[in-house]
């Protein structure tokens, strides 16, 4: 059987109070207020030192021989820890494509793809790519590695590809190999970057953003955000909402369940996708021969899964077993039509007949989802570049946020996962164990920062599809409801992970209007979903990583 190695997720959280410091004017006209500081507000050294880092002047220059002149990147430092501005730096890289009308210019508009551990820095060219010359006009596009990812000082814990499989079913039988292994992952991270990974934070992230908008000059930063994130922008707005323009959150996290609870909105939100799968496929059962009620295509599948835990199904060159199938049919089933072409070779495979691989990627993973070790690098020149990071960068940098954003929301106790996994299982069959079993975040430090609580009234645009694998529709409604200046733009019948932009001239005229005027809706949008729209979203979660999209590939382990 082949080890699959999955790449991490996308999510949330950040932490407690923070004092503002002095303002600070920067190398541009207008004086820019210098971000806050976890460092108490009396301390006159901690202000000194992040004035500091506010009086940097990027030294730009083309980022990559073969893009666009153009796009010009830099390396700017940040401080690790934000409590201790005058201890250790860390690398902060940045890039930009400058507004192509400046005396049209409004700002800057930083963008962030998903992850955590996704890469940012190419995004502005995906951005320019797909964004309409009235917005690229009015923003400067400022993109960024967020800390510890890619070119951002990268963090390593020096995985195996093995020990990046964080997505394990229950089994009472591998249990407790399952506690070792989430045991000595936690205690290898540890080893290998235990003074850095308490400070890759969501939290810090968003401080972050905050210098380098100081640096950058500007009183405001506008900004999109995929999947996680929406974390990241909902964090920045509890923490600078007077820094706050213009910002749009895409795919959303509820910032209550990070990341645990996320997680296990996995399982929960397959429950009914897979439920309108069985009614999709049961009506077009001449077509496709499943069944012609739902619970008879529900039994097809199961006796499927049961045939593949007795022996596996050769699939594509590789022998995957009933849990195998479990956690590729969960991201299928948002896609009906796509999950019923998968079980259908899936049977012919089961049966020994020649079945159709690009039908069978929803069960193999051989199309469309990168892995860890290759996600993030960005086009042709893509290996040597990625050469320069470690090859478990991204896991180790998701580790680093989900375990560490809140580890109160992480049970210390290993026997509790085993209770949760087998009643989560009974209740999501199809994916309730894989996403309540234990991971490397129960063995995990302590976070040095309590969770932040969102809830504020910055003026935000939240939009989500109907049918979202990876941030079902109640996530974004939950962040909705916390962000109480917000409005939100529903795509009824929508499926795919991620909207914007995606040719639907509901969706992206309601968008495209608020980065142009700053003014959201009057109330909230429902836009209906196209075939021409969900073959987009479709398209954008098998597209080619940046800089072909603002929208990175999207592993179904991940955010």
């Amino acid at each position: 059987m082949r080890r699959r190695r999955l790449a991490p997720l996308l999510a949330v959280s950040v932490t407690a109070t923070l004092a503002p410091v002095l303002a600070t004017s920067t190398a541009t006209a207008a004086p820019a207020a210098s971000p806050v500081t976890a460092a108490p507000a009396s301390s006159s050294a901690a202000k000194s030192a992040l004035d500091r880092y506010v009086q940097q002047k990027p030294q730009w220059k083309r980022c990559l021989a073969d893009a666009p002149a153009e796009f010009e990147c830099a390396t700017i430092k940040v401080p690790l820890d934000y409590r201790a501005p005058g201890g250790k730096r860390i690398d902060l890289a940045i890039s930009r494509i400058r507004s192509t009308a400046p005396d049209k210019r409004h700002g800057v508009l930083l963008s962030n793809p998903g992850g955590p551990g996704g890469q940012g820095l190419y995004m502005p060219m995906g951005m320019q790519e797909r964004l309409p010359e009235s917005a690229r006009q009015k923003y400067d596009l400022i993109g960024f590695d967020p800390r510890g990812v890619g070119k951002s000082s990268p963090v390593s814990c020096d995985l195996e590809p093995e020990e990046e499989n964080w997505l394990r079913p229950y089994k009472e039988e591998t249990f407790a190999k399952d506690i070792a292994w989430a045991r000595d992952v936690a205690n290898k991270c540890k080893e290998k970057a235990g003074d850095t990974l308490p400070h890759i934070t969501t939290r810090n992230t968003a401080r972050d953003m905050d210098l380098l908008r100081a640096i950058l000059g500007e009183k405001k930063i506008s900004y999109v955000g995929y999947s996680y994130g929406t974390y990241l922008g909902s964090v920045y707005t509890q923490l600078f909402p007077g820094r706050a323009d213009r910002f749009v959150l895409d795919s959303a996290i509820d910032p209550a369940r990070a990341w645990r609870g996320m997680i296990q909105w996995w399982a929960e939100g397959a429950e009914p996708a897979f439920d309108r799968w069985t009614e999709w496929a049961a009506a077009r059962s001449e077509e496709y021969g499943l069944g012609g009620t739902p619970k008879e295509v529900e039994r097809t599948f199961w006796d499927l899964v049961a045939q593949a835990d007795e022996k596996p199904i050769e699939m594509d060159g590789w022998a995957n077993t009933g849990d195998d199938i479990r956690s590729g049919i969960r991201a299928a089933v948002f896609t009906p039509q796509y999950a019923t072409e998968g079980v259908v070779e899936l049977k012919k495979a089961a049966a020994g007949e020649p079945a159709s691989a690009e039908k069978l990627a929803a069960f193999t993973g051989s199309e469309g989802a990168g892995t860890a070790g290759t996600a993030g690098t960005e086009g042709g020149a893509g290996a040597a570049r990625a050469a320069e990071i470690p090859s478990d960068n991204l896991t180790a940098s998701m580790l680093a946020v989900v375990c560490g954003d809140n580890s109160a929301v992480w049970s210390r106790d290993p026997e509790s996962y085993r209770r949760d996994a087998i009643e989560d299982k009974a209740r999501y069959p199809l994916f309730g164990d894989f996403a309540s079993s234990i991971k490397p975040c129960a063995f995990w430090d302590r976070s040095v920062e309590p969770a932040t609580k969102v809830s504020n009234k910055v003026s935000s645009l939240v939009v989500q599809n109907e049918w979202d694998s990876q941030t079902p529709l109640g996530s974004g409604q939950a962040l909705h409801s916390v962000l109480k200046g917000s409005k939100m733009l529903t795509v009824l019948g929508g499926e795919g992970h991620g909207v914007y932009p995606n040719g639907n001239a509901c969706t992206d005229g309601t968008v495209n209007d608020y980065l142009l005027t700053g003014k959201l809706p009057a109330k909230d949008v429902t836009c209906e979903a196209t075939a021409d729209s969900n073959a987009e979203a479709r398209k954008n979660q098998k597209r080619d990583l940046l800089p072909g999209s603002p929208l990175p590939q999207r592993a179904p382990d991940r955010f």
